[in-house]
């Protein structure tokens, strides 16, 4: 099983979904949202995106998922009211058991707070409340890229963390003609990462890939089949030795409702195929204008040929002959006597 399905399989601690005007991530959120194992119940808090479009048919069972609908909660239409004890009261109702709670998307009530600090003072609220469960809780946030994510995935929040970003394929394919830069493990996974970080971190650079010129569109991610899409994993832990936090980041894809390797990704699969060919070792002695090559008697003729100077004799000690030089002092007088010491 990949990383990616298995923290989709068992989401634990503090899961961060990425999603980017060029690519969203709402496949993965359906794909959380899916019925828990019991006693896991999962709360649904919906800021930006109706809980139809989330969990489908899952919205009629309240013994799988409890749905809270707040995309009506508009400041400056109607009476707004602060969602934010809602979810709190909410959260301390909730029945015995493991509680996955999931907020879509955690920028729409940042902004609705008008307040960055105001909102991550809440997750930390959030995380104390559902701290010591009988089993491992987990809260899932979504939101686009903006000032708050800086926030959010720091270790002040929490020592763990699994951010998972959505990619347009048109950006891998960009390194690759561009850059001639394979994904690991196809490719060198640290020279990959400084090229592909800062290009991924530009996002008017995918959007031009993919809305521009010859783009090849974005997953909307409307429906169930949607398109496939790349994923970055960033997945902090702590480790075993001396309790050290240990950071990994890895890439993978999505294809419909599963993870899937970049390798099998219909749009990548025959780009990635074509580059290992080329990748072959060259044959220095093809595409020349003369032949490189001997034939059997050739070889047979060139090893008869005596090297002229290879030692013929088995000797097995020897002398050696030398002559004094004008310039040499072959008595036995003082060699240090011109030294007037």
């Amino acid at each position: 099983m990949s990383r990616l399905a298995s923290i989709i399989a068992n989401p634990s601690g503090l899961v961060v979904l990425q999603s980017s005007v060029s690519q969203t991530c709402l496949p993965i959120l359906r794909q959380i949202l899916k019925p828990a194992r019991p006693p896991s119940r999962t709360l649904l808090f919906s800021f930006l995106y109706p809980p139809s479009l989330l969990v489908g048919s899952l919205a009629s069972d309240a013994s799988l998922i409890s749905i809270f609908d707040y995309t009506e909660r508009i400041p400056g239409y109607d009476a707004w009211t602060d969602s934010r004890q809602d979810i709190l009261n909410a959260i301390r109702s909730a029945p015995p058991g493991s509680l996955n709670v999931v907020i879509d998307s955690v920028d729409t009530l940042a902004s609705d707070i008008s307040s960055d600090s105001q909102t991550f003072k809440f997750i930390k609220t959030l995380f104390t409340l559902i701290l010591f469960p009988p089993a491992p809780p987990s809260v899932v946030l979504h939101l686009l890229s903006c000032s708050f994510l800086s926030l959010v995935t720091q270790t002040a929040l929490s020592p763990t963390l699994a951010h998972i970003i959505a990619h347009p394929p048109a950006l891998i394919e960009h390194l690759i003609m561009a850059y001639s830069m394979l994904p690991p493990p196809a490719g060198p996974a640290e020279k990959f990462w400084s090229i592909f970080i800062p290009i991924s971190e530009r996002a008017p650079e995918s959007q031009r890939l993919v809305y521009g010129p010859g783009g090849t569109g974005t997953c909307t991610g409307a429906e169930n089949d949607a398109k496939e899409f790349v994923v970055e994993l960033i997945i902090r832990g702590v480790g075993n030795e001396g309790g050290k936090r240990t950071t990994e980041r890895l890439l993978e894809g999505w294809d419909g409702e599963a993870a899937e390797s970049p390798e099998r990704l219909r749009s990548l699969r025959a780009l990635l195929s074509r580059k290992k060919t080329e990748e072959k070792p060259l044959d220095p002695t093809q595409n020349v204008s003369f032949n490189l090559h001997l034939t059997t008697s050739q070889e047979e003729s060139r090893g008869r040929v005596p090297l002229p100077y290879a030692h013929q004799s088995s000797a097995t000690c020897s002398t050696i002959y030398y002559e004094p030089d004008s310039a040499d002092d072959m008595d036995d007088d003082d060699p240090d006597e011109d030294l007037d010491i």
